[in-house]
């Protein structure tokens, strides 16, 4: 079909719509679309119902269409292209019926439709009529090649149209509610299309949204972030219910809604036959499941992950990011294992924020008594290019208590001796 005057987002709306009649629909960017139909029309009274919907379609769109059935895809295009209602149901008829067409609803380069005109080809029987060596040499390759798809001398495979998976559930409430509790339950409905819709797709959420409508106050939004992918309804469930726990409403709710945009691929794995760290039982699943209930209770903010960056500078060589993805499984006999590297292996678990400064006699650091440096310096002496240098000489000390301390020295006067870290 050709759609004159329509915009990218509405023809991508109308090839979502258009899959109720086939699942076998291509965009023909910027005004066409294409639709297998053939399996379809005895389900709708054959050419004529099929075109009153897919029209009845267009219009609720406020788009005005012109729809050609053709054995080829190109055949259809071209002819709804040219503004010629085609019905041909046939092959043997095909070319008879595109003969007319002008050849300028092939929307070939300007240039070659000017010097076809010059020869006196006007039409594409005209043109179809040309010796395909000769017409190949002066016009190329890729005209003769769409001349044979437009005929079905060769097949034309078009790439399907695969809508953007989401859901979006909402339910309106016989009465106002403001417990908690009773919210859940009228929830419980969306829960389960959200687990079959999941399941169907094989898909997870990363992310849910539930939006409650007030009659008099602005909707109030509790997103749940998970730290993996999850498909179990009646866990999402849980972990939304002790998120919305924690909400203070304004007002009594209407109406509840669940969103997923965004879903990813996602396949539960088979429950393993050991408990975690029996026989090389994995904790992974329970340490996500973990993760999600500690979000839920203290909320999305307060569990967070860490990830190292390149650097020196023992301050700046690791981020807060958000909970880590979940972790594939155990890694494989022939998988190498991680390489650290000597300097990596010689850093404490636990810096301080800010390194403090400890009081120093007769040359050598106190903490808690004095310390015992057992180790040679290690220097770090960078960040000259960005205004935060630092030129330091760094110990493993041992106080009096045998704590391993990270400390080190300042290399500029006054030499001040500083705690930066606690090793594990």
């Amino acid at each position: 079909m050709h759609l004159a005057g329509i915009d990218e987002k509405r023809l991508v709306r109308l090839a979502e719509r258009a899959q109720r009649f086939t699942p076998r629909v291509s965009l023909a960017p910027p005004d066409g679309l294409l639709l297998e139909v053939r399996g379809s029309l005895h389900l709708f009274a054959g050419v004529a119902g099929l075109r009153a919907a897919l029209t009845q379609e267009c219009l609720h769109l406020q788009v005005q269409p012109v729809l050609a059935f053709a054995p080829t895809p190109l055949a259809a295009l071209i002819a709804a292209r040219a503004g010629e209602s085609l019905e041909v149901l046939q092959s043997a008829q095909l070319t008879g019926r595109l003969a007319p067409l002008p050849l300028s609803a092939l929307r070939w380069p300007q240039d070659t439709l000017a010097r076809l005109q010059r020869m006196g080809v006007r039409t594409i029987g005209a043109v179809l009529r040309l010796p395909r060596a000769g017409f190949a040499r002066r016009f190329g390759a890729a005209q003769l090649a769409m001349l044979d798809a437009l005929t079905g001398r060769t097949p034309d495979v078009r790439a399907a149209f695969r809508a953007r998976a989401r859901f979006r559930r909402r339910r309106d409430l016989d009465c106002e509610l403001q417990s908690h509790a009773l919210l859940l339950a009228a929830l419980t409905p969306l829960f389960t299309e959200l687990g079959a819709f999941l399941r169907a797709r094989q898909c997870g959420v990363v992310e849910l949204e539930c939006r409650l409508t007030h009659r008099q106050a602005a909707v109030t939004c509790c997103v749940l972030r998970l730290a993996a992918p999850f498909s179990d309804a009646q866990r999402l469930s849980e972990l939304l219910g002790t998120q919305l726990s924690t909400l203070q409403l304004p007002a009594p709710v209407r109406a509840c809604e669940l969103r997923a945009v965004t879903l990813v691929p996602h396949m539960p794995g088979p429950a393993a036959l050991w408990q975690p760290g029996e026989h090389g039982g994995g904790a992974s699943c329970e340490t996500h499941g973990f993760i999600e209930r500690l979000r839920a209770h203290l909320g999305p903010e307060a569990v967070h992950g860490l990830t190292l960056l390149a650097g020196h500078r023992p301050e700046s060589t690791w981020a807060v990011t958000g909970p880590p993805p979940a972790a594939p499984g155990r890694r494989a006999a022939h998988e190498p294992a991680p390489e650290f590297s000597a300097t990596a292996l010689r850093r404490p678990l636990w810096l301080l924020r800010t390194p403090r400064r400890l009081c120093v006699r007769e040359g050598l650091p106190r903490w808690r008594g004095p310390l015992r440096l057992v180790s040679e310096p290690e220097r770090i002496e960078t960040g000259w290019w960005d205004g935060g240098e630092i030129a330091r000489d760094y110990y493993t000390a041992l106080d009096m208590h045998g704590v391993r301390l990270w400390v080190f020295r300042e290399r500029a006067a006054p030499h001040g001796w500083f705690l930066h870290g606690v090793f594990g």
